[in-house]
C-alpha cells in the first residue's frame, strides 16, 4: 500500500501522520513535544525540532515498517533561523510569537510606510513579522548577525534536514516581510530597510512551485535506518512544504469563498482568494497559499489560552469549562472579557494585557466562563470581518477550540449561520499529507481533496438564541476603550 507522510513542526510540539495514498485513511501518527516558550522572548532551538520529529516518527513507524514514499513538512510561521556559512545554526530561532522586535516593526513601518509595505509584500509588520526579528538581530546581537549567512524559516530548516537542500515555498516566504506575493518574487528592496549592505539574494532560499519536490529523503549518510536498508527502496520524496496555516488550507480542502476560524493556542481566520490582497490597516496579512492562489489571514495572539487560563482560575477542567459556559445565558449578564492577555496581533497592540468589564456583585463561575468564551470569538471575528467578503462558501472550525462544545455554538451564534467542524484532529499534518501526495503522483490538490473527502464533518446550527450584533457591538465598544 503507497503511503505517504506529513509533519506539522509547531510551536508546541511536532506530529507526524502516515496516509494511505489513495484514500487518505490515516495509517499510523506520533507527536513529540517541543520545549515550552513565553512571550515576550519565545525562542526555540532547531536541533529540538529534530529531535522531537525523530521521536514522532519513530511512533508512527515512519523510521521502519511504514515508510512513506512522499513527506512533507509543514511549521510554524515567521520562525527566523539564521545559518552560519558552513549550515550551522547560529542561534535559537525566535518565533511567530515573540513580540521582542515590537519597536524594529514599528520602525520598519514608519520608515516605508504601512501603505507602501501592504503593496510590497501584501502585509504591514508586526512583531510577528521575520524581517522585523532579523532587525532585531542585527540591532541587538551584531557579532551574530555578521556571521549570517543563510536565512530560513522552521520548515526550510527541517526540509534541509531532509533533503541537503536549503529551499522554502511561496505560501510560509509570504510571511516573511520581504517575498512579494503579487509580485511572486523577493523584494530585497525591503531587506535593504534591515541593512543597505548585505547581498540579500545570497542570503536567501529558492521558492519551490508547489508541486515542486524539494528533493528526496533516504540516502546516503542521511539514511535514516541504523542498518541502511532503505538502499533497497527509492528514497522519499519530499514535498516543498509550507507554513501551518497553508497546510490547514490544504487539509480542508478549502477553495474560493470558504472561511476557517480556527482556536488553538492563538487564533486564525483566512480564505482562499483568486486575488492577492493588500491591506493598509495591516489587519489582513495577505499571504500566499500553497496552490498557487492567496490566503488573506487575520491572527490574534490568544485564543484557547484564555479559556485555558480561565478555567485554572476556576479550579475545573476544560469539559468542565465547557459546560459552565453553556449553562449561562448568551451575552454573560453584561460581563466583557478583552482577551488580550499576552499582548495581541489583530488589534496590534504588543502590551495589551486582559480587561473584565461590566462585573457585577452577583456574577457567577457561569457567566465568566461564557464571557471568555465569547471574548475569544468576538475577537476573532472582528478580524474576520476585514477579510476579503465572499460568503459563498463553508464556514470552517478547526484546532482545539473546535471540539469545544461552547465554542462551536458560540462561533455559529455570533455568525449567524453553520459552521462545520471538520472530522480530522490535526489539520496541518493532513494538509502537509496532501501535498505530499501531489508532489509524488502529480494529481491536482482539488483531486486528492475529493479522494480523501476533506473538510467534511459535523455541522453546528445557530440557535437563534443570541442578540449576536449586540454581544459583539458589547465587545467592541469595550476594546475601543482601552
Amino acid at each position: 500500500m503507497p503511503l505517504v507522510a506529513g509533519v506539522d513542526s509547531s510551536t508546541s510540539g511536532c506530529k507526524v501522520e502516515v496516509r494511505d495514498l489513495d484514500t487518505g485513511e490515516l495509517v499510523s501518527s506520533g507527536r513529540a513535544p517541543h520545549p515550552a516558550t513565553t512571550p515576550p522572548r519565545s525562542e526555540q532551538h532547531p536541533r529540538d525540532w529534530w529531535l522531537a520529529f525523530e521521536s514522532a516518527a519513530g511512533i508512527a513507524g515512519v523510521l521502519t515498517d511504514r515508510r512513506p514514499d512522499a513527506i512533507a513538512v509543514a511549521g510554524q510561521q515567521h520562525g527566523l533561523v539564521v545559518l552560519d556559512e558552513d549550515e550551522g545554526v547560529l542561534r535559537p530561532a525566535k518565533l511567530w510569537n515573540d513580540t521582542e522586535s515590537a519597536p524594529e516593526a514599528a520602525e520598519l513601518v514608519e520608515a516605508l510606510g504601512a501603505e507602501a509595505w501592504a503593496t510590497a509584500c501584501g502585509s504591514v509588520p508586526v512583531a510577528s513579522f521575520t524581517i522585523t526579528k532579523l532587525a532585531w538581530l542585527r540591532r541587538h546581537e551584531p557579532d551574530t548577525y555578521r556571521r549570517v549567512r543563510h536565512v530560513l524559516l522552521p520548515h526550510d530548516w527541517l526540509t534541509r534536514r531532509l533533503t541537503g537542500r536549503i529551499t522554502t515555498d511561496r505560501g510560509d516566504a509570504s510571511g516573511t516581510g520581504w517575498w512579494s506575493p503579487a509580485e511572486g518574487r523577493y523584494r530585497a528592496d525591503l531587506l535593504a530597510l534591515v541593512d543597505p549592505d548585505r547581498d540579500w539574494p545570497d542570503l536567501l532560499p529558492p521558492v519551490l512551485g508547489p508541486t515542486e519536490p524539494a528533493g528526496t529523503w533516504g540516502t546516503g549518510a542521511d539514511d535514516p535506518r541504523p542498518d541502511g536498508t532503505w538502499g533497497t527502496r527509492p528514497p522519499t520524496v519530499v514535498g516543498p512544504g509550507t507554513g501551518d496555516n497553508m497546510a490547514a488550507a490544504l487539509g480542508l480542502g478549502m477553495g474560493p469563498g470558504d472561511l476557517a476560524l480556527s482556536f488553538g493556542t492563538s487564533g486564525t481566520a483566512f480564505t482562499v482568494s483568486d486575488s492577492p490582497s493588500a491591506d493598509a490597516s495591516g489587519t489582513v496579512a495577505g499571504f500566499a497559499d500553497a496552490t498557487g492562489r492567496f490566503l488573506p489571514l487575520v491572527c490574534t495572539l490568544n485564543a484557547t489560552k484564555v479559556t485555558d487560563a480561565v478555567a485554572r482560575l476556576l479550579g475545573v477542567s476544560a469539559a468542565e469549562l465547557d459546560e459552565l459556559a453553556l449553562a449561562a445565558p448568551p451575552g454573560a449578564g453584561g460581563l466583557v472579557l478583552v482577551p488580550h492577555l499576552d499582548g495581541e496581533r489583530t488589534p496590534n497592540r504588543p502590551h495589551a494585557t486582559g480587561l473584565l468589564a461590566g462585573i457585577r456583585s452577583d456574577v457567577s463561575r457561569e457567566q465568566l466562563a461564557r464571557a471568555a468564551v465569547e471574548g475569544v470569538v468576538c475577537n476573532l471575528l472582528a478580524g474576520a470581518d476585514q477579510l476579503p467578503a465572499d460568503a459563498s462558501g463553508r464556514v470552517l472550525l478547526v484546532g482545539g477550540g473546535a471540539r469545544s462544545r461552547a465554542y462551536q455554538q458560540v462561533a455559529a451564534d455570533l455568525l449567524g449561520r453553520p459552521v462545520v467542524v471538520p472530522d480530522a484532529d490535526e489539520l496541518v499534518a493532513l494538509g502537509a499529507a496532501v501535498q505530499a501526495a501531489v508532489a509524488l503522483t502529480g494529481r491536482s490538490f482539488a483531486e486528492v481533496a475529493e479522494a480523501w473527502n476533506l473538510g467534511r464533518g459535523l455541522v453546528v446550527e445557530p440557535s437563534g438564541e443570541t442578540d449576536a450584533p449586540g454581544v459583539r457591538a458589547a465587545h467592541a465598544a469595550t476594546v475601543a476603550e482601552r
